[in-house]
């Protein structure tokens, strides 16, 4: 299932705006701090669907009733450019366990690229829910791939795809490789992706917007 965010009620498609602005973008903290909103509103919906049970709580002055999370999920994300929406997702979900991937593309000489994996380190994921964020969801080759190596540690129950922006291309590739019953959340879906794989309109390298250029 697809949820394209900005069609929703609320935030997003605001956040969004703000971070293809290339005018704003120059300002790393201020771009930063809108995929953490961007994450906290994606983690709201994904929330909605997740099991509660009853609770109860001991107030000052006496007892009232309550909800937990049944489980708490598991949080992925892709090393850099992901840190900021996994720290948005993460202020919803306080309780979660964490997951942390380092994947990048490497190039070849006729311009064609593979994902490396080169760090991986996660929990148990069998039958949890596993959420997994990267702001840029371009051929999708960089989830699949990250969702290959995480499976490593164990099945999970559900899966959630969240990111700023997605391409038609890389949301095909997904739903293809990953579970029937896994949910894509993007702020916005773009039609177009580049020959290197860069959406367009995209908003540019999430990665390098966020922390700076790298070599």
């Amino acid at each position: 299932m697809i949820h394209h965010l900005s069609e929703k009620p609320g935030m997003a498609g605001v956040l969004v705006s703000a971070l293809r602005d290339r005018e704003l973008q120059g300002d790393r903290m201020r771009f930063r701090h809108n995929l953490e909103r961007l994450g906290e509103c994606a983690a709201w919906e994904i929330a909605k669907g997740l099991a509660y049970s009853p609770t109860e709580v001991t107030t000052p002055l006496g007892t009232a009733p309550g909800k937990a999370l049944v489980a708490q999920p598991v949080l992925a994300t892709i090393l850099r450019a992901g840190l900021p929406m996994h720290a948005g997702c993460l202020r919803v979900f306080d309780g979660a366990d964490n997951a942390f991937v380092s994947a990048y593309r490497r190039y070849h000489p006729g311009g064609e690229f593979e994902i490396a994996v080169e760090y991986v380190s996660a929990p148990e994921l069998t039958g949890r829910t596993l959420i997994l964020v990267d702001p840029m969801l371009a051929t999708g080759a960089s989830i699949v791939k990250v969702y290959e190596a995480l499976v490593q540690r164990g099945r999970p129950e559900q899966v959630h795809v969240v990111c700023a922006i997605a391409s038609r291309e890389g949301i095909d590739t997904v739903r293809k490789a990953l579970p029937v019953h896994a949910q894509i959340w993007a702020g916005a879906i773009d039609e177009e992706t580049t020959a290197r794989g860069y959406i367009v309109p995209g908003l540019g390298d999430a990665g390098d917007l966020a922390y700076g250029e790298k070599l």
